[in-house]
């Protein structure tokens, strides 16, 4: 069976490593978010497809769950000490990456050449598109701060202003990434992994033929909300600045065109039934993904429910 994750951040990365591990490389491929891509000093820094690609090559930072693993601080240091920005965390070896990425951009190379040339390099068995090879800044919107660069929004401010909407700058003029389309197209099951559904998975579906494709697909969500709070990130924080209680009912409600099948957690039993009730087919299972072994069990978990909407079977 042909699985198609989309994913952004940290929850998406860990759910993506999981499906890597139970279900054959050949048969997986995961579109990741751009809409956080940014330039600072001078370099393209793309932190979802880094987080997902750290993640899967198991070069991630296990604590934080971005950045690299014994990473050190020098350069920033250095930058920071001659006035330069040190809001967002660059480590040594992080920035190495951004300096051959922007090297490559400059060179030509679209950005899913690059990110295809780096999983080869670590060793990342599955295959590994952004959504689009454009530059596509997801703007937050906010009440007192008008309106912001995301990770102005996310890192510099904290998450702090309050939200009321989202674009997706330029958006209407790029196309999917090479390879994002046919992936769509051949897959037998689509997977929103937990991530946020504004910033995260929004800004994907938001690119012209993606949602067109998923329409006619078996689609099946995870929520990142539990028991209406999130894991890390601000997800909930947003559903509630813009006026939606934050629950995974609110997920499910988010994503319901495209829904076949949604998985929750067990704290929100309440919203499955109201959900089932919606002909969506409902797991309930504990969706904490606290190490190694819960990502494969929930992606194992997930697998299963995707093989029960569609009737087929994975290799054992």
């Amino acid at each position: 069976m042909k699985i198609v994750a989309l994913a952004g951040g940290v929850g998406g990365a860990k759910f993506v490593d999981g499906l890597s591990r139970v279900i054959p490389s050949e048969d997986l491929t995961i579109i990741v978010n751009t809409g956080d891509d940014f330039n600072l000093f001078g370099l393209r820094i793309c932190p979802d497809l880094d987080t997902v690609c750290y993640t899967l090559a198991g070069l991630a930072n296990p604590e934080t769950g971005w950045g690299r693993e014994n990473e050190t601080w020098s350069a920033l240091e250095t930058a920071a000490s001659l006035g330069g920005p040190n809001w967002f965390h660059i480590g040594d070896r992080d920035l190495g990456l951004h300096l051959e990425r922007t090297r490559r951009i400059a060179l030509g190379q679209s950005l899913s050449e690059i990110v295809s040339d780096f999983c080869t390099t670590w060793k990342i068995a599955p295959t590994v598109l952004p959504m689009t090879d454009g530059i596509v800044p997801t703007l937050v919107e906010t009440k007192d701060y008008g309106i912001l660069g995301f990770q102005d929004y996310f890192v510099r401010l904290r998450c702090a202003p309050v939200v009321t909407g989202f674009k997706f700058q330029n958006i209407e003029y790029c196309t999917p990434a090479l390879g994002v389309l046919s992936a769509l197209q051949s897959a037998d099951v689509v997977i929103f992994a937990p991530s946020n559904p504004w910033v995260s998975i929004g800004p994907i579906l938001a690119v012209p033929g993606i949602s067109e494709v998923l329409r006619s697909k078996t689609v099946v969500a995870i929520s990142p909300i539990i028991n209406g709070k999130t894991v890390r990130g601000p997800a909930a924080k947003m559903y509630a600045e813009l006026g939606i209680t934050p629950s995974a009912l609110a997920v499910a409600e988010h994503y319901r065109e495209f829904l076949s099948g949604f998985v929750l957690d067990r704290l929100d039993s309440e919203d499955a039934k109201i959900i089932a009730r919606w002909g969506i087919i409902v797991l309930e299972t504990d969706s904490i993904m606290s190490n190694v072994a819960d990502r494969q069990r929930l992606a194992r978990e997930v697998t299963v429910l995707c093989r029960k909407i569609i009737g087929g079977s994975l290799p054992a």
